[in-house]
């Protein structure tokens, strides 16, 4: 497999991006791979573009998949495993929306309920309690929009997004009707 100039340029990107999407480098060059590349492709493929051992991609595909990002497929007549990203990029992004909820907001939201749970024992601790109830409620807002935003077309996504600022000048409007 052959890797062009421009793909090199944004699978290096992908791998510095990496970690700050939850991922490491060698994750995130490969998954580079994989959406970048129009055909699924197999670990050797991956290993042979990015120049990195078997074992290794083996390991990020089966991080990849646990993260649902990639898909496997099977091609007739060949026996290896064949790895693929789905067309739609909404899709990717709902996914890594879902996944990183999962991973973070899930485990924060139950650490807050169980804070909130808890008798105060001193002026400190309502206060902590009152801190942990705002971040709370934001953290469920948070959650249920994007449970909105999973269930939601691709379209319906992109338009919402479009919308931009154009709800901000909408809530404006209408509160300042409200103050009427």
């Amino acid at each position: 497999m052959t890797i062009t100039p421009m793909q090199q340029s944004l699978i290096s990107h992908f791998g510095e991006m990496g970690s700050r999407w939850g991922l490491n480098r060698t994750l995130g060059q490969m998954y580079a791979v994989i959406v970048l590349t129009e055909n699924p492709l197999n670990a050797d493929q991956i290993s042979e573009a990015l120049l990195i051992s078997r074992s290794n991609v083996s390991m990020g595909l089966k991080e990849l998949k646990s993260w649902n990002l990639i898909k496997l497929q099977h091609i007739p007549g060949d026996r290896k495993e064949y790895f693929s990203a789905p067309k739609d990029i909404w899709e990717i992004a709902r996914t890594l929306i879902i996944e990183r909820r999962k991973r973070e907001l899930d485990p924060t939201l139950t650490s807050f309920r169980d804070a909130l749970l808890q008798e105060p024992a001193n002026e400190s601790d309502i206060y902590t309690q009152r801190r942990v109830q705002e971040m709370h409620d934001l953290m469920e807002m948070v959650t249920i929009w994007s449970i909105e935003l999973q269930n939601m077309s691709s379209d319906k996504v992109s338009t919402l997004l479009k919308l931009g600022s154009g709800i901000s000048k909408i809530i404006d409007a209408k509160e300042k009707f409200l103050k009427k």
